[in-house]
């Protein structure tokens, strides 16, 4: 219920804005509205404010809306309204009308960071983890605990920010330039090649493939609970037992005793603990459970969590209000220019398809989101907000950027395309979307199966 109504609300606000826009300019070019509508199909709901000649409109399905416009190529229109008909507008204000409602989308996501930064955006602090050998992160000399504070000049706050920059360059195949500093505040410089990346790496988790992932405090084998009448709660171990030794190997890190008890289902373990200051030693025996068609070692015991070290990682990146207003322009524009080289990207074959997300995986993320909070939320919206407005501008017939393409034709050539030409385009236009939106299902429907 939820992911439904944060999916439905999210819909709802960015397609009132992106018509609104519509709206806003076709009043001041004084074109007759006749309808304006948030969703397709059978009416649900339909108000007329008092004189006003629009009619309002909520309508059955919530994955739309538009505004519909005085215009003779629709229907006969009085000899008295011509000059308020949409077709009768000169080339220039047909072409504001339809560009304001991208327009609209794109200050609708300004107005959100704004919002945001001045709030306040939790991140993580951009400290690098563990650098596995033979990535690029350690060709380029990067070392776990260094702190990431700018990259090509841009500067880094966050890893969120890390990421942006990162997949920024790397569609536009750059070596990017990272500064860092140690826990001793020593500077270096280090030159990370992404050259080695392929399109098949941007369909997952690229980060991982240059080695670069965030510092986590370390997870030490300190027993924090046990699940009641488990097998370590049956062989006599208690909250707080730190494991020093499982067979005689030495136990650091609580990943290292996770691994020793999944390798040994069914088999005895004799292991010594810490209790209290004082040493003891234990036997027990892993039951035995399937994970994956593979028999693996289970004992009912999760770790000990230091909470601090956790949140001492955690930071909240916000500015002064003519600050945010910039970063939040920054934010939009960035956001939206690596929009277009995805998209560019997919057309040419470097990006794969799978990248195309659908209403289904949509309605997931804004049921997230809404679950993290608020300002999850609102990241979520000027995030789509920034997606439709920047596809309403691809020059496909039936988008808005298939409309300015007519209109700037008809700008160079002086006069109107011609309605063959129009109708073509529609058709290919409709062929495209379609095209488009069976790829976004598949992929949902993909994710949704196979995770």
């Amino acid at each position: 219920m939820t992911t439904l109504i944060a999916f439905v609300v999210a819909i709802a606000i960015l397609v009132v804005f992106h018509e609104l826009g519509h709206y806003a300019v076709a009043r001041l070019c004084d074109v007759k509205v006749l309808k304006f509508s948030i969703g397709f199909g059978r009416s649900l709901y339909t108000k007329r404010f008092g004189n006003s000649e629009t009619e309002w409109v909520i309508s059955m399905i919530p994955l739309g809306g538009y505004v519909k416009m005085l215009d003779e190529r629709e229907g006969e229109v009085p000899e008295r309204e011509l000059p308020r008909a949409f077709n009768r507008k000169p080339v220039l204000q047909r072409m504001a009308i339809v560009v304001a409602g991208p327009i609209a989308n794109l200050m609708l996501a300004v107005f959100l960071y704004f919002i945001l930064f001045i709030h306040g955006v939790p991140g993580i602090k951009p400290v690098l983890g563990e650098i596995v050998a033979g990535t690029p992160a350690a060709a380029a000399g990067l070392q776990s605990k260094q702190t990431i504070i700018s990259i090509d000049g841009q500067a880094t706050p966050s890893w969120q920010e890390i990421r942006w920059i990162l997949l920024d360059m790397v569609l536009q195949h750059k070596t990017a330039k990272f500064e860092l500093q140690n826990t001793q505040g020593e500077k270096s410089y280090g030159m990370l090649d992404m050259s080695s990346l392929t399109a098949a790496d941007l369909d997952g988790e690229f980060m991982q493939k240059l080695g670069l992932q965030p510092y986590q405090p370390p997870i030490y084998p300190i027993i924090g609970k046990l699940v009641d009448g488990g097998v370590a709660q049956r062989a006599g171990l208690q909250v707080n037992d730190r494991i020093l030794r499982a067979n005689g190997q030495e136990i650091a890190l609580w990943e290292d005793w996770v691994s020793m008890v999944r390798s040994h289902p069914g088999a005895k373990l004799d292991i010594e603990i810490e209790r209290a200051g004082s040493a003891m030693k234990i036997e027990l025996t892993p039951e035995t459970i399937n994970e994956g068609g593979k028999a693996i070692g289970r004992i009912g015991a999760a770790a000990y969590i230091d909470k601090t070290a956790f949140e001492s990682m955690l930071n909240e990146v916000r500015y002064p209000p003519l600050a945010a207003l910039s970063e939040a322009l920054r934010k939009t524009w960035d956001t939206a220019v690596v929009s277009l080289k995805m998209m560019g990207k997919m057309i040419q074959g470097e990006v794969s398809l799978k990248n195309l997300s659908g209403p289904i995986t949509i309605a997931d993320y804004a049921g997230q989101s809404a679950q993290l909070g608020l300002g999850a939320y609102i990241g979520f919206l000027a995030l789509i907000s920034i997606s439709l407005g920047v596809l309403n501008l691809m020059p496909i017939p039936l988008l808005d950027g298939g409309h300015l393409l007519y209109y700037s034709a008809e700008l160079i050539k002086g006069s109107p395309v011609s309605e063959g030409l129009w109708e073509a385009g529609q058709k290919v236009g409709i062929a495209l979307l379609v095209t488009m939106m069976a790829f976004a299902l598949y992929n949902d429907i993909s994710r949704l199966i196979l995770g």
